[in-house]
């Protein structure tokens, strides 16, 4: 007997949104779809202004307007159209069932309130707690997150904690309603690597002990290796490859993938450097266009050694390539 696959506890189909600039309008996210399953880990990369950001303040409703405004698609939340939802609907979603750690925890954070009212404010809220058990509540939270005298530091504002411990708080202010989903974007920004390799930790801890589902946003691959199940690579505004992450980082079939992993130093690398040899890394050429100057066809053909004539006509769809692997590209780079 077979087994079968779980519903997605988040599905997501076919997401624009558009974004009003003085240049002109431009789809900063165009036709996005990805799906997470219930107690997976979703990881979404890509360079700056790809839209990776912007993806999860759309599925969160959360796009500033203007200039920004989601057109199209579905987001799916336990079957239920999230962008179809009516705003106080919505709000009862937001911060109980899905949840999001923000890049930069300083300018999430008010200033003004201790960081024990502003994690007991969504358990008031959502739970019904009284005063008395949202404090509470708020002592537990730093406390499973690992802040030393949690009875103390509920008291404590943001200025006087450590950007580690800011981001430990933004954490436990996510996670206290429970939500089965927790989008976390770029949640080990401006910490150092020490921090950084902690933080993550704590969130694969949290999540098995929760059976919790992520969708982890990041520019650094190291971190989809090690915490991810599958993975997402955007490419201005666009998901250009889709895969395992074991498949995508063996036999990447996307040219602007490819480069990516070849811009990472290895141990190989390291190990010819301090041999005496010379090893640079590979750089993709080029920059990123300029969404309001975007080339004909593939975004990626002008920075693309793959490239060719077809690549300026039309524009690739993502579909399948091989092994659970979707590609945007005419040319996949072939499997080793």
């Amino acid at each position: 007997m077979t087994g079968v696959a779980p519903a997605p506890l988040l599905d997501v189909r076919g997401l624009v949104t558009q974004l009003s600039l003085p240049r002109g309008t431009v789809r900063a996210v165009d036709g996005v779809s990805f799906a997470v399953p219930p107690g997976g880990t979703l990881g979404v990369v890509g360079e700056s202004g790809c839209g990776k950001s912007l993806t999860a303040l759309s599925v969160m409703r959360l796009v500033p307007q203007p200039p920004g405004r989601v057109v199209g698609g579905e987001v799916r939340f336990r079957g239920d159209d999230l962008l179809a939802l009516p705003e106080k609907e919505m709000r009862r979603v937001r911060g109980r069932h899905v949840a999001m750690v923000f890049q930069e925890p300083m300018t999430s954070l008010n200033p003004v309130f201790t960081v024990g009212e502003q994690l007991g404010e969504g358990v008031r809220l959502h739970l019904g707690a009284t005063r008395a058990q949202a404090r509470e509540r708020a002592v537990e939270m730093l406390r499973q997150v690992g802040i030393p005298a949690p009875g103390e530091r509920v008291d404590a504002y943001p200025h006087q904690l450590s950007g580690g411990m800011r981001q430990r708080v933004m954490i436990a202010m996510a996670l206290a309603c429970d939500p089965a989903l927790l989008i976390a974007d770029e949640p080990t920004t401006a910490l150092d690597v020490t921090i950084q390799a902690q933080i993550l930790e704590l969130l694969k801890r949290l999540q098995a002990e929760r059976n919790m589902a992520v969708m982890l946003i990041t520019h650094d691959l190291g971190v989809v290796a090690g915490s991810c199940d599958a993975v997402v690579v955007m490419y201005a505004g666009r998901i250009v490859e889709q895969a395992p992450v074991r498949e995508l980082f063996a036999r990447p079939a996307h040219p602007y993938t490819a480069g990516l992993l070849r811009s990472i130093p290895s141990l190989h690398d390291a190990g010819a450097a301090a041999e005496g040899g010379r090893q640079r890394l590979k750089a993709i050429p080029g920059m990123v266009p300029s969404l309001t100057a975007l080339p004909s066809g593939c975004a990626f053909r002008d920075r693309c050694d793959r490239a060719s004539e077809l690549c300026a006509r039309v524009t690739p769809v993502l579909e399948p390539k091989r092994g659970g692997q979707s590609a945007a590209c005419h040319h996949p780079v072939p499997a080793p």
